[in-house]
């Protein structure tokens, strides 16, 4: 299963501060062919958005330090990057409420699961696919 669209990789962003977390979702995304950045915190991944970077999707964890994943989703929307499917991923019990607040299309509990990912990331394929033939 590729996620290219007319040869354009999906651009995912993972913002996680660990380690562990960024290696087993890169290597989910990887299956799918995705083009990887991640962010230790959402400082960095803000910044990234400052300097013009763009991603068809982003993988958020919450509880970060520097700057929380809600934190940093709603700085990303706040610069009009209303189009980027941004996902909550979280462990605690009330990580799905804080980031349904600030703007998240959608919340996964971790650990996360190889077929939930893949339909994400099909999801993500088929609105490109859609917005490169309008």
């Amino acid at each position: 299963m590729t996620s290219y669209v007319e040869g354009y990789p999906v651009k995912a962003l993972i913002i996680e501060d660990s380690a562990i977390e960024t290696m087993v979702l890169s290597a989910m995304l990887r299956k799918f062919h995705c083009e990887i950045s991640t962010a230790k915190n959402g400082k960095e991944a803000v910044q990234m958005f400052l300097e013009g970077k763009k991603f068809d999707i982003i993988f958020c964890d919450k509880d970060m330090p520097i700057m929380s994943g809600p934190e940093a989703i709603e700085k990303i929307r706040a610069l009009g990057e209303i189009h980027v499917k941004i996902v909550g991923v979280s462990v605690g019990d009330n990580a799905q409420e804080a980031f349904m607040r600030v703007g998240v299309d959608e919340f996964v509990p971790k650990p996360m699961k190889l077929d939930v990912v893949g339909a994400i990331i099909q999801e993500v394929i088929k609105k490109k696919k859609n917005n490169e033939t309008v």
